[in-house]
């Protein structure tokens, strides 16, 4: 049974690198797998591929490298500084957290005086980065700089609770499978994609060059585990999920049960996804040239968005033990 690699995943989670920025983690994810294949290259828009040569069918496996972030839109006269989202930033989660810029500066988010709960938006709300004016926030920040939510990624033997599990979790998942896979026949293409919070629009310039026979994509999914939640049959503990549909993707039958099919052979606990909203890279790979049979496996994570993402380690080790059979075998 596959142990997680506990200190490779708090790196990856650790990592500053937000949609458009993703340069430290793509550095960090090609000194891990540059030495198990045969190609490694960035492309044009910062999408990180690995070839694994075969002579069988193109798969492309896909893992975006991008978290949520906030970029400075306006800086006022006492130095706090205004900001929009990058990707999927909610207000009431946002208020009050320590946000930190790629250079080191921390802040901390507030809001203005409002009447009610209710009046919060991203509009009522500002960054405090201990600038007494707007000249001193300016020598530490500059409009259009990115951050993110700092916090602590803590791991123990049941659970990791984290800022960028999604998807630094599905990019873990791609890692380690390569590492433990024995070998294939498939024509393997691990891509780790850019910006895909803001349009899934790495995979989408990626599956047009590699223009693959199969796609996978690797992301997190919400569950339906925890009080009063929107009913859903997902939850911590039972297993890696094969998607069936969300808003980007009907998945391919071919693919998916190819994946329940290998989950049945080899005593590997799954559940089934029914996402209805969102979306993960397979919405673009699916689509790219003359059309991709695709598929996505989804890691069960709650409070997805959040400074505290949380994922069971035992629902971590079945998706790399799934993804190593999905990868040695080929869709028939």
């Amino acid at each position: 049974m596959y142990t997680v690699n506990k200190e490779l995943l708090k790196k990856l989670c650790s990592t500053y690198s937000p949609s458009g920025n993703e340069a430290q983690v793509r550095a960090l994810i090609e000194g891990e797998i540059k030495d198990l294949v045969d190609e490694i290259y960035t492309d044009a828009l910062g999408n990180l591929i690995a070839r694994k040569k075969g002579n069988g069918k193109k798969l492309m496996l896909a893992g975006h490298m991008d978290h949520i972030g906030l970029m400075v839109t306006f800086i006022d006269e006492k130095g706090f500084l205004r900001f929009t989202n990058i990707g999927g930033i909610s207000s009431s989660i946002s208020l009050s957290q320590r946000v930190i810029f790629e250079n080191g500066t921390i802040g901390v988010i507030d809001t203005e005086k409002i009447d009610s709960i209710k009046d919060l938006n991203l509009d009522k709300l500002f960054i405090d980065i201990g600038a007494s004016s707007k000249e001193e926030a300016e020598e530490m920040v500059s409009i259009g700089d990115v951050c993110v939510y700092y916090s602590e990624c803590l791991i123990d033997d049941k659970k990791v609770i984290s800022p960028a599990m999604d998807d630094r979790i599905g990019c873990f998942v791609m890692i380690e499978a390569l590492k433990n896979m024995k070998n294939s026949n498939n024509d393997l293409y691990f891509v780790f994609t850019v910006q895909e919070e803001v349009g899934i629009r790495g995979a989408k310039t990626a599956a047009y060059t590699i223009n693959p026979d199969y796609g996978i994509a690797f992301d997190v999914t919400a569950t339906g585990d925890t009080p009063k939640a929107k009913p859903m049959a997902v939850k911590l503990g039972a297993g890696p999920a094969v998607k069936i549909k969300d808003n980007s993707i009907l998945c391919h039958p071919k693919v998916k049960n190819f994946m329940m099919e290998q989950a049945k052979n080899n005593n590997i606990p799954y559940q089934i996804e029914v996402l209805e909203f969102g979306g993960t890279d397979s919405g673009a790979i699916h689509l790219s040239q003359s059309g991709v049979p695709s598929g996505v496996l989804s890691i069960p994570t709650r409070y997805v968005h959040s400074t505290c993402e949380m994922c069971y380690m035992s629902d971590i080790a079945n998706s790399v033990e799934l993804t190593i059979k999905l990868i040695e075998n080929e869709i028939e």
